[in-house]
């Protein structure tokens, strides 16, 4: 066995191969990728624009310039922040355990950060934390948007989010407009071709560097840091602009199917081989197949920590999913979580649904095919309530994971700015 792991050494001939191609002045993929860049300046200008534009000072005045009454929903959030109104950690666990929490250690060194799925409207933002507020729950630590990206720019959904992440602290994942389901892909459609997504959504020909156009664009006028990524092309560029000097970031989407750990050894390998001097990577998220348990999550923390991830890339994964359209139901993995979360550090606990057993028996559950509708259509077709409350129950579900983790001796990551 010895003689055999010796030949997957790479000596550093072929290191230097890989150089020849990257360096080579006539590769025409790589002049293209140089070229979508130089559009919005050199690496440190395209930084320092995304800095301005994320000042909160700036971010509000592109509030009211769209949406002017989102300025007072911001202002009431920084002052409930301000005045302490939400549970603080200590707190929150006294009001669990009761007096046992005396005796208990947490796991703090293993918090699992506790995430919800889409966050589509901004006004959810107060909605949730009205509830939070009234009934001591947890604000989630990680949100994630799957809103069409200039439909939310034009109505002033995109700059308060962002200013609302800023009030707490939270981090935050964009989805961009230019993916495989925006018609890019011919060859898809609904049902009628679901074979066709059997190779993924895809990014096919020109998009690739399209959505690298896409997210420069929102980067230097937004401050947008972090989006999502579905295929392994924009992965690469995302590796590339990072190491170019632009501070990007990006999580791998469930899409992308990652569902072994050799899968995740070669996403890895890869954010490796384009790391920084520093060692820093700009996959900061990944989010595993429905399908994973949880030796595979064991089995990659081993090589995400050789590699020197372990406290950069977060294993984000699904406890529970929307009732419809993605997964056999009931689908929870809240036990699961509990389990590995003592010992397999950097994980987030995703809300994508409601506890099954609740979803199912609303008037309209929750759907992931929701995510891609036009805000004016859901709300001229009535299932604007229906859609609020499909993301009340994740929230509820949130803190249902809370309190199991809690009552494990285990840790959460909630909105650090909001829950001390």
């Amino acid at each position: 066995m010895t003689d055999l792991r010796s030949r997957l050494e790479i000596g550093p001939e072929k290191i230097a191969e890989i150089n020849a191609v990257l360096l080579d002045p006539d590769l025409q993929i790589i002049n293209d990728f140089l070229e979508v860049v130089k559009k919005y300046g050199t690496p440190e200008e395209i930084n320092a624009k995304a800095i301005q534009a994320r000042q909160k000072e700036n971010l509000l005045k592109k509030v009211e310039q769209t949406k002017p009454e989102y300025l007072d929903d911001l202002e009431w959030l920084e002052k409930q922040r301000d005045q302490g109104a939400f549970i603080s950690v200590a707190d929150y666990r006294r009001k669990i355990l009761g007096d046992k929490v005396k005796g208990m250690a947490f796991a703090d060194d293993f918090a699992v950060t506790l995430e919800i799925s889409a966050c589509q409207y901004f006004p959810w933002v107060r909605m949730i934390a009205e509830r939070a507020i009234e009934k001591g729950l947890l604000m989630p630590g990680r949100f994630i948007r799957v809103r069409k990206m200039k439909e939310q720019e034009e109505d002033g959904d995109l700059p308060a989010f962002a200013a609302a992440m800023q009030i707490l602290g939270s981090s935050y994942v964009e989805t961009l407009d230019t993916k495989g389901t925006d018609g890019s892909n011919i060859h898809l459609g609904g049902p009628a071709t679901i074979t066709g997504y059997f190779g993924g959504v895809g990014q096919p020909n020109q998009h690739a560097l399209d959505w690298l156009d896409e997210f420069l664009y929102y980067y230097t006028n937004y401050g947008i840091r972090q989006v999502l990524n579905i295929n392994p092309g924009t992965v690469l560029l995302g590796y590339m602009l990072h190491r170019l000097g632009v501070d990007n970031e990006f999580k791998i989407s469930v899409y992308m199917g990652n569902d072994n750990p050799y899968a995740a050894l070669w996403t890895l390998l890869g954010a490796k081989l384009f790391t920084r001097d520093d060692g820093t990577t700009p996959l900061i998220g990944f989010n595993w197949s429905n399908s994973v348990d949880n030796r595979t999550m064991e089995l990659t923390a081993q090589f995400r920590k050789s590699l020197g991830f372990e406290d950069i890339i977060r294993f984000e994964h699904h406890i529970t999913e929307t009732y419809k359209s993605i997964v056999i139901q009931p689908y929870n993995r809240r036990d699961e979580l509990v389990e590995i979360a003592d010992h397999v550090a950097n994980i987030s606990a995703k809300h994508e649904g409601g506890d099954p057993e609740i979803d199912q028996t609303r008037e309209h559950p929750s759907d992931i095919l929701d995510y891609f509708r036009d805000k004016a259509e859901i709300i001229a077709s009535g299932d604007w309530d229906h859609l609020t409350g499909n993301f009340m129950d994740k929230f509820l579900t949130l803190n249902e994971t809370a309190r199991a983790l809690t009552e494990n001796g285990l840790s959460f990551l909630a909105a650090p700015n909001l829950h001390k």
